[in-house]
């Protein structure tokens, strides 16, 4: 059982506005508070109580005078698994799935895995949101909006939060750098998450956060779907060519994902097999097209 303890770390970035604040845990992933005149919002609690109570150890000066409200991106277990530090302090407000997520066997069985693997998961307690919504919720803070937007395709519960006044979007991990991961290989989840990564450009934010990727740059959202595009274009090529799209290099991670920034191993591998879904997906999509204009010919 391995017995690292990863730290929080506070992270300042130029440029960024000093109501917001980072906190990562380094080859795992970032949250962020948002300082307003009426609240403090915690957006997700870490992969344990213990970390997530150092971010509230940070957070105690601007916590004076104002009520602390928690929002979970999503259930996934780097995300949520702190909320026990502060469900009995907080209203914890996530998309309406993310309760049966965090309340699910799947999710049991894998804090059970990783229980066993890691001794800091041994205490983690799954703790559902209390307030839940299905497409957009706003919190008004007086100086600063946040608008938590349903952005579906990495998870069905996947929200992001939009900060007109700051042009700021916190992605969560509907957009990642190098590439997203979708929920699973098909087709739907994929169109799902064009989507999501279409309404947030929309937006036209100055500054993008995401949870994993360590980066500000609004064009991240651009470079995600262009990877997409670029897949989807390859495959129309191999189909037309009569090519075996898993044979052909074209559809090879190297030359479909560009990583600029260093990363381990480990995170090569994760991005690999996103990239593989990704490619399912894709074909499956082609196939589908391909279908509906059989059948209309």
């Amino acid at each position: 059982m391995s017995t690292v303890t990863p730290a929080v770390e506070r992270v300042a970035l130029n440029g960024l506005d000093d109501r917001v604040s980072i906190f990562r845990v380094r080859d795992e992933v970032d949250a962020f508070a948002i300082r307003t005149d009426r609240f403090v919002a915690l957006i997700d609690t870490l992969s344990t109580p213990e970390l997530c109570t150092a971010i509230l150890r940070e957070l105690e000066p601007d916590l004076r005078g104002r009520p602390l409200v928690v929002v979970n991106t999503h259930a996934d277990w780097d995300h949520v698994w702190g909320n026990a530090a502060v469900g009995d302090r907080a209203p914890i407000i996530a998309h309406a799935a993310a309760g049966a997520r965090l309340n699910s066997p799947q999710a049991t069985a894998v804090l059970q895995e990783k229980a066993t693997a890691e001794q800091r998961f041994a205490g983690v307690r799954l703790v559902e949101p209390t307030v839940t919504f299905t497409d957009t919720l706003t919190l008004q803070g007086g100086d600063l909006t946040l608008h938590l937007l349903h952005t579906p395709g990495h998870t069905d519960d996947h929200i992001a939060v939009w900060i007109p006044e700051l042009l700021l979007c916190i992605a969560g991990d509907a957009a990642e750098d190098p590439i997203p991961e979708v929920t699973s290989a098909h087709a739907d989840d994929l169109r799902r998450l064009c989507l999501s990564l279409r309404r947030l450009r929309g937006l036209k934010p100055s500054i993008v956060l995401p949870s994993h990727g360590e980066t500000t740059d609004p064009l991240l959202l651009e470079r995600n779907l262009g990877y997409f595009s670029l897949l989807a274009d390859r495959v129309r090529y191999l189909r037309s060519a009569q090519r075996e799209p898993f044979e052909a290099p074209e559809l090879g991670f190297a030359e479909c994902v560009d990583i600029a920034r260093p990363v381990t191993n480990g995170a090569r591998a994760f991005y690999s097999m996103c990239h593989r879904k990704a490619v399912s997906a894709t074909l499956e999509q082609a196939s589908l097209d391909h279908d509906r204009s059989q059948r209309r010919a």
